[in-house]
């Protein structure tokens, strides 16, 4: 047997990039990705391209895709996000774990999504984002999903006037993206591409995706929750102009990921979303989390040291 090699050494928290410097997004299909040191390789019948695996928030992996352990490895290591989608990016089927070692905002997320005053609280705040000029503290999940349909039927309209783009509904079949009219499948694969980057900071930030407000019963629940706050602002108007400028023939899923990829790549997308986390978990905006703290819990004295050899008796640490 040869010699295996170890390859580059795994990167330290304070090396990798912040989610708001990566690129958005990367959606490959029928191709073999590898690992050369500190990138990965994407190869495919027209050659090979380099990915730094430090840079990409999430990878998209669709049919046709071969992907090595030490691969995923480094993909693991450098705190990208891996979900296995299907055809154009349409299904999402599974998913990989991203780079999270703190649990402080899984636990203020757990807390509140636990608690019927506090869950109702942050709904209510995810509703206000929607409508900044209304006052939307007194009125309860049902009136709030009323108000919410009402606006996004009127969205739909007005990019419909807009673009010239007939619009009749929201409609499409999860096991046929082609059996859907051109403006339901950009729709589908803007959305789909908005879930990936949503699901994305979610887990960077340590959060789970399943623990969701408004949706609930689904492992994505929280990330439906979370994608919603943009789709009137970012998919839904990007899915109409495609389609408006799309041409007899043209494949409408790919131009469509293309131009939500544009849209996403300054970032600015991405430091919105982990501000507007952190501000939905009573998190202060600027504070960083110490991804690498680990305490014992106490129901009486509050955390303790870990790593420590307590005293059986005493429960005291040993000197």
């Amino acid at each position: 047997m040869g010699e295996i090699k170890a390859g580059a050494k795994k990167p330290t928290l304070t090396e990798l990039p912040r989610v708001r410097d990566r690129v958005t997004f990367l959606y490959l299909e029928h191709a073999k990705i590898s690992r050369q040191d500190s990138a990965i390789t994407v190869a495919d019948s027209r050659g090979t391209v380099f990915v730094p695996a430090a840079l990409v928030s999430v990878l998209m992996l669709g049919p046709g895709v071969d992907v090595t352990h030490r691969a995923m490895e480094l993909m693991g290591d450098c705190g990208m996000s891996v979900i296995w989608v299907g055809e154009r990016g349409i299904r999402q089927y599974a998913h990989g774990r991203a780079l999270n070692h703190s649990s402080r905002l899984l636990e203020a997320q757990a807390r509140r999504v636990s608690n019927v005053r506090m869950r109702v609280a942050v709904a209510r705040q995810m509703y206000q984002m929607r409508f900044p000029d209304q006052d939307v503290s007194g009125l309860s999940m049902q009136a709030l999903r009323g108000k919410e349909g009402a606006r996004v039927r009127r969205v739909y309209l007005d990019q419909s006037k807009r673009t010239g783009v007939a619009w009749d509904k929201r409609t499409y079949d999860p096991d046929d993206f082609a059996a859907g009219t051109p403006i339901n499948q950009a729709l589908s694969s803007a959305h789909q591409a908005l879930y990936g980057l949503a699901y994305s900071v979610i887990v960077a930030l340590g959060m789970s995706p399943g623990l969701g407000f408004v949706h609930t019963g689904h492992d994505l629940s929280f990330v439906y929750d979370f994608a919603d706050l943009y789709k009137a602002e970012v998919t839904i108007p990007i899915a109409f102009q495609v389609v408006a400028q799309a041409q007899t023939g043209d494949d409408i899923g790919a131009l469509t990921r293309h131009a939500v990829r544009d849209a996403f790549v300054d970032g600015k997308l991405m430091l919105r979303m982990v501000g507007d986390l952190k501000r939905l978990m009573g998190e202060p905006i600027t504070e960083a989390i110490d991804a690498d703290q680990i305490s014992l819990w106490d129901d009486k004295q509050g955390l303790q040291k870990f790593g420590v050899a307590y005293h059986e008796f005493s429960g005291e640490p040993r000197s």
